[in-house]
């Protein structure tokens, strides 16, 4: 999928799968190349690759290289193109760009996040290198403009990867989450032009790991209630205050992540926010506690933040200066999507998961799935997950990034899927009984994670909070 090979084979490409070839090469390079222990680059190919002359295409691994070519037999009479049911294509993955991606990164996923989900669980430890790698595919900068180092994709892109990933490993998906979409999508978002320039290409590839700060030790879902302050001194700002719970906040265990974006009070009026870029080594900045002992998500590592006189320059605002209340509900949007997205990957691997246990385990001389109980919980779990995730895409395919004013349907997907995975997770530990129990079987570790998914990016509620707020200030009649 290198470029001279996408300019070869153009004039006998329908328009839609160059653009997906066009697209594609960031999120699959990396992948082609590395010999047997990568994925199949045949799962990663978009599916259903239509010549103009109607001949179809073959991808086929050999040795380490992708060989793809032109099947000799090609129809005389012109050919019509695939339908979406034939090719894959549906809401889940609009389109070829979509569908690529999801193999890739579910290829990506079985072979290299799930052999190690469970060691860095019990160790509480990030794959630092890992998440890397992530980059490596073009995955960190997603929804971030080529010009600036990233794949350029959508919001459906966004949630296709947090599916994917948290499927294997909620706690790996949730460092994904804070530095790819609380910093780097943020960024793109509301960053000026040379902030943009300057950290952009670094984020997407992986060489810088980064996170954002907005709640405190005394302050979680009140946000505008935050007690961190910044005052202007000259071109410089000096914050002063401490951010609780920041994922990335460390990376290893002893220092900071690279940078982090931070909110911070700079009027006495409840909605004077404004939003800084704080660097890792920025005088007066720090790693104050790790958070250890957590419940779940212990992959993700957590800790807290500290501002004594931090001295950061004036260019390192972003956006306007008390205007940053738009900042972050803008961004909290695609954060809840992107979350609800990992409920999803929770509740299909548990169901997944119960699925086959049910299907091999014999008791009483009949297969578990035989017995009325265990069908329940087996059918019931299916279907919320796939209502769930119909939800989810529905309000990923329409929302548009640097919008702002899509909350009523982030904070129902949330809520939604929240509960949902969390449910699907216990219902998975009661079919497999005793075996759900340990963390051998990755349920009960899924069950603990989902956990987070309730509380983590807003409680459930404030989601009850926000949602009849919406509801009675802007619709009279449900479409």
């Amino acid at each position: 999928l290198k470029p001279d090979f996408i300019a070869f084979f153009a004039p006998l490409l329908l328009p839609s799968h160059v653009g997906a070839m066009r697209s594609a090469p960031r999120a699959l390079r990396g992948l082609v190349g590395h010999g047997s222990a990568r994925p199949s680059v045949a799962r990663m190919a978009p599916r259903g690759l239509i010549f103009r002359n109607g001949a179809t295409a073959s991808v086929q691994a050999s040795t380490g290289h992708a060989q793809v070519f032109a099947e000799a037999s090609m129809p005389k009479e012109p050919t019509v193109a695939a339908s979406s049911e034939d090719t894959g294509l549906s809401i889940f993955s609009p389109t070829p760009e979509h569908q690529a991606l999801r193999e890739m990164v579910r290829s990506f996923t079985e072979a290299e996040v799930e052999p190690q989900a469970n060691e860095f669980n019990r160790a509480e430890q990030m794959n630092l290198p890992l998440l890397r790698k992530l980059g490596e595919l073009g995955l960190l900068g997603v929804t971030v403009p080529e010009e600036y180092g990233g794949s350029g994709m959508d919001a459906t892109a966004a949630v296709i990867v947090h599916e994917e990933l948290a499927s294997s490993d909620p706690a790996f998906c949730l460092a994904y989450l804070a530095h790819s979409m609380l910093f780097v999508n943020n960024l793109a978002q509301n960053g000026n032009e040379a902030q943009k320039k300057q950290w952009l290409p670094a984020v997407s590839d992986g060489s810088k790991i980064c996170g954002m700060c907005m709640s405190e030790p005394s302050v979680g879902t009140d946000v505008l209630g935050m007690k961190t302050t910044a005052v202007r001194d000259g071109d410089e700002w000096v914050i002063n205050g401490a951010k609780m719970w920041i994922t990335n906040g460390t990376l290893d265990g002893k220092t900071t992540g690279d940078a982090y974006l931070v909110y911070a009070k700079t009027g006495s009026a409840r909605s004077d926010v404004s939003l800084f870029l704080v660097e890792k080594g920025m005088k007066g900045f720090s790693l104050g506690q790790k958070i250890q002992d957590k419940c779940g998500m212990r992959a993700s590592m957590t800790a807290e933040l500290v501002f004594q006189d931090c001295r950061v320059p004036a260019a390192n605002l972003v956006g306007e200066e008390g205007k940053a209340a738009l900042c972050m509900m803008r961004n909290l949007e695609i954060e809840r999507v992107a979350l609800a997205a990992m409920s999803l990957g929770i509740a299909r691997r548990c169901v997944e998961e119960m699925n086959r246990y049910a299907r091999e385990r014999v008791a009483f001389g009949s297969k578990l799935n035989h017995f009325g109980q265990i069908q329940r919980l087996i059918a019931e779990s299916y279907a919320e997950y796939q209502a769930g995730r119909s939800y989810v895409y529905n309000v990923a395919k329409d929302l548009d990034l640097n919008s702002v004013g899509n909350g009523l349907d982030a904070d129902g997907v949330k809520l939604y899927c929240g509960v949902m995975g969390k449910n699907v997770a216990d219902r998975a530990i009661q079919v497999m009984g005793g075996y759900g129990y340990v963390g051998e079987y990755n349920v009960e570790r899924l069950w603990r994670d989902a956990k987070l998914l309730e509380i983590g990016g807003g409680t459930n509620e404030a989601h009850h909070k926000n949602m009849v707020r919406d509801l009675s200030r802007k619709v009279d009649k449900l479409p």
